[in-house]
């Protein structure tokens, strides 16, 4: 995908083009690779059916040799009118891992490739192990480059709680002994119960400091990625009122813990924890073996240091580093234009904030009940 079809690869180097799902999945699966879903067919059904969002390929990069070394499928997006794309949790590296010299190699041909058969295209985001000055900070979506990775692949559910640390163990068995927490798989009435659920995302992320995405999101990826591929689990007390809940997506024997939210007091309680430890157990009766609790803390995220400590007590090895997400800028200029106008705009929402802040506190000064947002 260097430029037309037929084009010559860079001499003594690499090369990259566009195959089909089947051609992409072999691949992976001759490489003994479980691909993340977003690298999926199940996935293209979810961003088909988004508004602003659309699958836009699938490419290799193999070697000089011609041995596949990496796949890559993009999702075609957009910021402020001009289109990216984004190759979520990608590419995947096919065997070792990359050197600093092929992910170069990899960006050239890609941005080559990108300019040839899409040229409104303004950046690609994608995953990267070594910097490189070309890659850029991400214009809007945090990004993390430390996660907790959980081996569920364990005899049975005890096993898979010893398998925590003490900490992790002693708080799920409180939770447990709590007979009025109960807990539940609750996909197949995903459309009924999300309302709840919703409003539980709502204060959790007035809590933790995120804003949630419109409802219709949820809603669509449970019912695009379908329950081979998108699980929905509760606790509840006593079978009625939500405390805690998750998303897990599943493909092959991978899991990522996609969305979590809990109220205060499901968290006083220890049912997200005692949820976490459920959800990993049914997951593993679905053929998962390594489950992805999706985000910690690191010095890029540091936001996620709170929530980077609630999962890491449920693994011995704690956080590990992945390869975090860049902007790599397809068409410089107009890159670096919206990195201007988006510095423009959080600046006048920070204006705007401080003053807001000034006049409750005139207020409050003066007597007056502050306002309310």
């Amino acid at each position: 995908m260097t430029s037309p079809e037929n084009a010559t690869p860079l001499a003594s180097r690499g090369s990259m083009r566009r195959i089909d799902w089947e051609t992409f999945r072999r691949i992976a699966e001759d490489g003994a690779t479980t691909l993340p879903i977003e690298q999926t067919a199940a996935w293209d059904a979810f961003d088909a059916a988004m508004e602003g969002r659309e699958p836009w390929g699938r490419l290799v990069y193999a070697t000089a040799a011609g041995t596949p070394r990496a796949l890559i499928s993009l999702t075609r997006m957009d910021v402020r009118g001009f289109p990216y794309l984004w190759a979520r949790h990608a590419p995947v590296w096919l065997g070792e891992e990359p050197t600093a010299a092929e992910e170069a190699e990899l960006r050239e041909l890609l941005v080559e490739g990108v300019r040839f058969h899409d040229p409104a295209v303004v950046f690609v985001r994608l995953h990267c192990t070594h910097p490189a000055p070309e890659l850029r900070e991400l214009l809007q979506t945090m990004a993390y480059d430390h996660t907790v990775i959980l081996n569920v692949d364990r005899a049975d559910d005890e096993a898979f709680l010893a398998s925590f640390k003490p900490r992790g163990r002693r708080d799920v068995r409180k939770a447990l002994r709590n007979t009025e927490l109960t807990y539940h798989d609750e996909t197949d009435k995903a459309e009924e119960v999300f309302g709840e659920l919703y409003q539980i995302l709502l204060e959790t992320g007035d809590r933790d400091g995120f804003s949630a995405a419109p409802e219709d999101t949820y809603r669509t990826m449970l019912r695009t990625l379908g329950p081979d591929h998108c699980r929905l689990y509760v606790a509840r007390r006593g079978g009625g009122e939500a405390l805690a809940w998750s998303i897990d997506t599943l493909w092959g024997d991978g899991a990522g813990r996609y969305y979590a939210a809990s109220t205060a007091e499901g968290r006083r309680g220890r049912a997200a924890d005692a949820l976490l430890y459920k959800e990993g157990c049914w997951l593993r009766e679905r053929g998962v073996r390594t489950w992805d609790l999706m985000g910690a803390g690191s010095e890029r995220t540091p936001e996620l240091n709170g929530v980077g400590s609630f999962k890491g007590k449920f693994a011995p090895e704690g956080t590990v580093a992945i390869p975090g997400p860049w902007d790599l800028p397809v068409r410089p200029r107009v890159y670096a234009g919206l990195v201007r106008a988006l510095g423009l705009k959080h600046r006048a929402e920070s204006g705007v904030a401080a003053v807001r802040g000034r006049l409750r506190s005139l207020r409050s000064g003066a007597g007056e009940a502050p306002e309310q947002q």
